[in-house]
């Protein structure tokens, strides 16, 4: 999807970092302010968007809410590659923290959104079995050079949706078969053929029902995560099991499994609504 490019940039990602080695992380905290105001400045085209959003979330928006909602996208930018280098500095705070962790301890389909810190859960999500997450990144070749100069070795792999439908149903096929996590954006549908409409915000929406169609298919527990910051190095996650009706027809309960999510979507965003990281317009008919 041509909207649902990963905003930001490698080598500005390398230079973060790189300052964070060397200064430690509240000054590279800091030095986002001036950063963020940069891009306040030049990335005119996130603006448009995000005002619709905030017009769906019935809320107000001017210069300082986008502001304010472009540094937390920085923040938790820098923090997918600084939980990795020091996982010890960082809190995942959950409630009830052993459903979630029994669930993923087999192959479990885990739902992500492009919200909050979700790039940087995978130093929080307390399993031991490998993490596969499913997307189509405009910066994948550059973020895996970003990790690689810094030796970075991750639960996390990512299947690139770029090789096509074949490969990558083979590669969640497999890492399921072998009890692994497989994750999934269902905010952004790679195709056309992925998505599904659904009332968002009180208006219809296309979502991705990929997860929810590979849950039912392959008879695996399907679970959203919620990464939430809120503060310095600081998460908190909150989660849905959702309940995935097998005697229905396929169709059927896949819709009603992705309103499930959708509806708890719009609880979290209501809550913290500048920590959705979708620069387009989400409603827009294509």
């Amino acid at each position: 999807m041509e909207n649902g490019k990963q905003r930001g940039s490698a080598w500005s990602i390398q230079l973060a970092l790189f300052l964070y080695k060397l200064f430690g992380y509240k000054f590279l905290y800091t030095l986002l302010y001036p950063i963020t105001f940069f891009y306040f400045l030049v990335a005119k085209n996130a603006k448009e968007p995000l005002k619709i959003y905030y017009k769906n979330l019935g809320l107000e928006f001017n210069n300082k809410i986008y502001y304010e909602h472009l540094r937390i996208f920085a923040v938790c930018m820098v923090d997918r590659f600084a939980s990795k280098i020091n996982p010890e500095n960082y809190t995942f705070e959950y409630e009830n923290i052993e459903i979630p962790v029994k669930t993923l301890e087999s192959g479990t389909v885990l739902v992500y959104s492009h919200f909050g810190g979700w790039a940087a859960s995978s130093s929080g999500v307390h399993v031991k079995n490998k993490i596969h997450i499913v997307m189509k990144e405009a910066m994948l070749d550059g973020m895996r050079e970003v990790e690689n100069a810094l030796g970075l070795k991750s639960q996390l792999n990512i299947i690139d949706l770029n090789q096509g439908t074949i490969a990558v149903s083979v590669q969640i096929a497999n890492a399921l078969m072998n009890e692994e996590v497989v994750t999934i954006m269902a905010d952004r549908a790679s195709n056309a053929k992925a998505e599904m409409e659904v009332l968002f915000l009180n208006k219809k929406a296309k979502f991705n029902k990929n997860p929810f169609q590979i849950a039912y298919k392959t008879d695996k527990p399907i679970v959203a995560y919620f990464i939430i910051f809120t503060g310095i190095q600081h998460y908190k996650v909150e989660y849905i099991i959702i309940d995935m009706d097998r005697s229905k027809a396929e169709d059927e309960a896949v819709r009603e499994a992705l309103i499930q999510y959708v509806k708890k979507f719009e609880e979290i965003i209501k809550q913290y609504p500048n920590q959705w990281f979708n620069f387009y317009d989400f409603w827009e008919k294509k």
